[in-house]
């Protein structure tokens, strides 16, 4: 019996000794070299605020666009009106954050 225990890890070893760990970091390479080869071609910068108001809605400056929003007590419950303003859904609500940006 502890001769067929050995024998089957001394096989699964061998077995992972022989299969290719390094085809998925090749394909993550070879992925990360065309997106940044995809990116260089753009030549774009992105700039990004926050802008912090007190209530339900915050709003961005003209030529930007909200990515992301934030809201006070804890909320988690939001949504994007027009691209510009973040607005909070809780019942109470203090401040509303909008993270702001634009490509340059």
């Amino acid at each position: 019996m502890k001769l067929t225990s050995y024998f089957l890890l001394i096989l699964i070893l061998l077995l992972q000794l022989m299969i290719p760990r390094y085809a998925q970091c090749s394909l993550d390479s070879i992925m990360d070299t065309k997106i940044k080869e995809a990116l260089t071609g753009l030549a774009k910068k992105i700039s990004c605020t926050s802008i912090f108001s007190s209530g339900r809605l915050s709003s961005c400056p003209a030529g930007m666009v909200v990515t992301s929003c934030a809201c006070g007590y804890g909320c988690g419950s939001w949504d994007i009106q027009g691209e510009t303003t973040c607005h909070c859904q809780c019942s109470t609500i203090d401040w509303t954050t909008s993270r702001c940006c634009h490509l340059t």
